[in-house]
């Protein structure tokens, strides 16, 4: 679906990009990560060429985006910024339909689609439409913007810090509803965050930079259990235990886990592939503080909070993660 070949981004001296190169197929999600000045919004903006590549290849379906006109290649790509972007004098509907309208879509195929994608969102058109951005708040203006973002429907979509300016709470509901809309599981997606936490739950590749230069290209659990070097353990840090939680799910406690509960003590039953992260939330959310938790399989198993955390640290003591 894309595919970067060497890509690079000079400016007098001083490489923003240097020789990246990483392919993603289609429905996959690429997070690019890094330090502050690493190259990551950079390298998104080279994609659609809201910035010009110094050398390299870029090929979208096959094609190098450079036989495509900017015009064309940006609505192949749907494309959400921290400071959503939305134009103030258009209400809800017509930020929506902008580019559908740009394309030439009848009115009344841009009207359910709006009306579709907002209903997605957790917007009701009836209440949403007719507002203009002022009159919504952080969340919900960032909603309106992955709906314009999607709306005619685009096979690849680019978000710069997407989440990063909205308040703890409205971020996480929304990291969790980008996984769950049905209408960005069919996208393939590059994502920039400097947040590791959000990377590993959003990304099915994460593309780690540092001064330009990749530092790593792997799977979330790849980074964090085979890092590629100094670099990558420091930029994890303290972290490294909490992602293990969220990587790591009872199937890979069972081996750890004893056959037997104590006796007289409630238990909670959960599938195996439940990570570690929900298994512990559902425990600490129990209504019996003496809950154990129970992996449902023929050979039960059993675990408290305690087991969870032995689980976590001595996967990340293992040579490979050390």
């Amino acid at each position: 679906m894309i595919e970067v070949q060497n890509l690079r981004k000079q400016y007098g001296t001083v490489a923003a990009v240097a020789d990246l190169s990483f392919r993603l197929s289609p429905g996959q999600t690429l997070v690019l990560a890094g330090t502050s000045g690493s190259g990551k919004t950079t390298t998104l903006k080279m994609l659609n060429r809201l910035i010009e590549p110094t050398s390299g290849r870029i090929l979208l379906e096959g094609r190098d985006v450079l036989s495509l006109s900017p015009a064309e290649l940006r609505r192949r790509m749907g494309y959400v910024i921290q400071q959503v972007g939305l134009f103030p004098h258009y209400k809800v509907a017509e930020n929506v339909a902008v580019v559908p309208r740009l394309l030439g879509w009848p009115a009344d195929r841009i009207r359910q689609r709006s009306e579709e994608l907002l209903q997605r969102l957790d917007l009701a058109p009836a209440d949403f439409l007719h507002r203009y951005p002022r009159e919504l708040s952080g969340g919900q203006q960032q909603r309106v913007g992955i709906a314009r973002a999607l709306a005619a429907d685009p096979p690849v979509v680019l978000m710069d810090e997407p989440f990063g300016a909205l308040d703890p709470i409205t971020r996480t509901a929304l990291q969790r509803d980008f996984r769950q809309l049905e209408n960005l599981l069919s996208k393939t997606i590059v994502l920039v965050t400097h947040d590791v936490e959000e990377a590993f739950a959003l990304g099915d590749l994460i593309c780690l930079l540092d001064e330009g230069r990749l530092q790593q290209l792997g799977s979330p659990s790849e980074l964090l259990f085979q890092p590629a070097n100094d670099f990558v353990r420091r930029f994890l840090g303290e972290q490294r235990l909490s992602l293990a939680y969220r990587i790591l799910t009872l199937a890979d406690a069972l081996p750890s886990l004893p056959t037997e509960a104590p006796a007289g003590a409630p238990t909670l039953s959960l599938p195996p592939e439940t990570s570690l992260q929900a298994a512990q939330e559902a425990l600490l959310q129990a209504p019996d503080p003496a809950t154990i938790g129970r992996v449902d399989q023929p050979t039960p198993r059993f675990f408290q909070l305690t087991d969870l955390t032995a689980v976590a640290e001595r996967r990340l003591r293992q040579p490979s993660a050390a």
